[in-house]
């Protein structure tokens, strides 16, 4: 299953797409799914540091082997380096009987060679998966990229924007399994009681600080459905960091609130719980598909005070001109590079390009423009992305607080993915002027 979704990947999918037909197709449960979850996410994510060692072991560099024996060598070389559930002996093994499997049985030898190669070189180096692998670059940026595979452009920045120790962390969260995160639905719980029932559950979760309603699981967890409380609407699944996106807007009850880019509503529904299901939360995104999403997940949850609507948000002055002047609060999760979540999208990392970046940055600008008109005077805006690049973010609003002068910047932060759990996010709060006394 694995290696079809590394296949797949390799000629145009998205990661989490073709996983998930590959679920539908063949069914797992438990630890099986979780294995070829690991195979496949992971593989795609070394993708850089796999072809090093294909370039350094075989006679056919990575780029021009085959595109089915170049995966299924990097889910053998996976294994091998990254896996410890894995014996050494089971991913060689398995590797060839794959070949064989996928017509490639003339190639089984090759595939057989390299990874016992590997095995011999790993067996005489040191812990890290790049140790045995030879001499690195000499760049910084290139070693950088090679040792955490990722692209050469963002290995350059995230040294430039970081000292080398968190640049290190930085490289090491982007390369490890999302943590997973829940949120309490206050209405219908407290954090508490949600702990004592997963403990009776034999589920070990912990409080996450300074988050009055965030908790992580630790270790596996199986069917997110199956988990307590799931169906009656206890908790949903959201990361640390967009759960501080929420508590930074602080929607009032009674208020009326927009969430511009709502799908697939994990904000929306947590400012419908702040505001204690009282008021107005207005979710609005592009995608009727994503959108319906916002309403199964309101309604589990038990959600009233959320209506969706799809449109362009930035457009809705003009579709929507009786909305003009009417939101207490607007939430903007712009759409973005998404460099904070690079763990949790596998393949995010070889999509994006800096050029795809600097049309995004135009794109939030304007999406941000748009909906001032439709905030009343005073009235605050959020303006959020999951990425850690600066042209996103705070030089962004640099620039329209230079265009605005009267808006101030109330409070803003950047959260960096750590090895520890939490995507990377940056959140700002700004307050539009009010108007000038008669």
């Amino acid at each position: 299953m694995a290696w079809q979704v590394l296949l797949a990947v390799g000629g145009g999918a998205y990661a989490d797409v073709a996983l998930e037909r590959e679920l539908q197709r063949h069914p797992l449960e438990g630890a099986d799914r979780a294995l070829a979850t690991e195979l496949a996410y992971g593989a795609i994510r070394q993708r850089r540091l796999l072809d090093a060692w294909l370039d350094a072991l075989g006679k056919v560099p990575a780029a021009r082997q085959p595109p089915k024996l170049r995966w299924l060598l990097h889910l053998g070389l996976y294994q091998l380096l990254f896996s410890s559930r894995v014996p050494a002996s089971a991913a060689v093994s398995t590797t060839v009987e794959l070949a064989k499997w996928g017509k490639l049985g003339r190639l089984a030898p090759v595939a057989n060679g390299l990874l016992r190669a590997c095995g011999r070189r790993r067996a005489q180096a040191g812990p890290e998966p790049w140790d045995g692998l030879g001499p690195l670059p000499g760049d910084p940026a290139a070693a950088f990229g090679l040792r955490h595979s990722l692209p050469t452009w963002l290995a350059q920045l995230a040294l430039k924007w970081l000292p080398a120790p968190e640049a290190e962390a930085f490289g090491r969260a982007c390369n490890q399994a999302p943590a997973l995160d829940l949120r309490v639905n206050p209405l219908r719980t407290s954090r508490a009681s949600l702990l004592e029932a997963f403990a009776a559950a034999g589920l070990e979760a912990a409080p996450l600080p300074d988050l009055p309603n965030g908790l992580t699981l630790l270790g596996r967890s199986g069917e997110l459905r199956a988990l307590p409380g799931y169906a009656e609407g206890l908790w949903c699944v959201q990361d640390r960091a967009a759960q501080a996106v929420g508590l930074l807007l602080a929607p009032q009850p009674g208020e009326r609130i927009l969430d511009a880019c709502a799908a697939p509503g994990g904000k929306s529904t947590h400012l419908a719980e702040l505001m204690g299901d009282q008021g107005e939360v207005w979710a609005v995104d592009r995608s009727e598909g994503r959108l319906r999403r916002v309403g199964v997940n309101a309604a589990r949850l038990g959600l009233q005070s959320i209506h969706t609507l799809a449109a362009d948000a930035a457009q809705l002055a003009a579709d929507k001109p009786e909305w003009r002047g009417s939101f207490d609060r607007i939430l903007l999760d712009a759409p973005c590079s998404g460099l904070g979540t690079l763990a949790r999208h596998a393949d995010a990392r070889w999509r994006i390009t800096p050029e795809a970046i600097a049309e995004l940055v135009l794109l939030q600008r304007q999406l941000l423009e748009a909906l001032l008109p439709l905030l009343k005077p005073g009235g605050q805006v959020v303006y959020a992305t999951c990425t850690v690049h600066p042209a996103e973010n705070g030089e962004l609003l640099d620039g329209f607080l230079a265009d605005h002068p009267a808006w101030q910047r109330l409070q803003q932060w950047q959260r960096w993915p750590e090895p520890s759990g939490g995507d990377g996010f940056f959140a700002a709060l700004l307050q539009a002027p009010l108007p000038p006394a008669a």
